[in-house]
């Protein structure tokens, strides 16, 4: 008996210990003293419950891709998750995304579809690449000239 008794004692000075190191863990606090952190943290609970009875009747796969119902819960329950996390963290605001690419990507694109459609401005670009484009004249070396006729050797002229 006094071996059960030990164990108990143990499991409760663990559990003391615990929810002393919880009490300064700074989720803790932030989740003891944030509001809008709760009410996020439920509104999920909420929504991913709403979303669970409603695939309950049917199979997941159908009633996530068929049902708009579903999947309204399923992205309020992300929503309020991010905007937990985010709280969480201490993110101020909601976080800027910075799309200094897309800006680069239209003009490029735009450019090369200049180019491919002017017929003057892609030889103006090649003539600044490459430089400017010499006329030759061209002459091939697979075939021999062509032969020229040779005057006749032998006097001339006698009458």
């Amino acid at each position: 008996m006094a071996r059960g008794k030990n164990k108990a004692t143990k499991a409760g000075v663990g559990a003391v210990a615990s929810a002393r190191a919880a009490a300064h863990n700074p989720y803790v606090q932030r989740l003891m003293d944030d509001d809008d952190l709760r009410q996020n943290l439920q509104d999920a609970y909420e929504a991913a419950r709403k979303a669970y009875g409603r695939i309950d009747g049917k199979g997941p796969t159908k009633a996530v891709l068929d049902d708009r119902k579903t999947q309204k819960e399923l992205k309020r329950a992300g929503k309020s998750l991010s905007e937990a996390a985010d709280a969480l963290r201490g993110a101020k605001g909601k976080r800027k995304r910075r799309r200094r690419g897309g800006l680069l990507l239209i003009l490029l694109v735009g450019a090369g579809a200049a180019v491919a459609m002017s017929e003057d401005l892609r030889k103006r670009v090649l003539d600044l690449l490459f430089g400017a484009e010499e006329e030759f004249e061209y002459t091939s070396t697979t075939m021999p000239p062509p032969a020229v006729p040779t005057p006749p050797s032998g006097p001339a002229g006698t009458a």
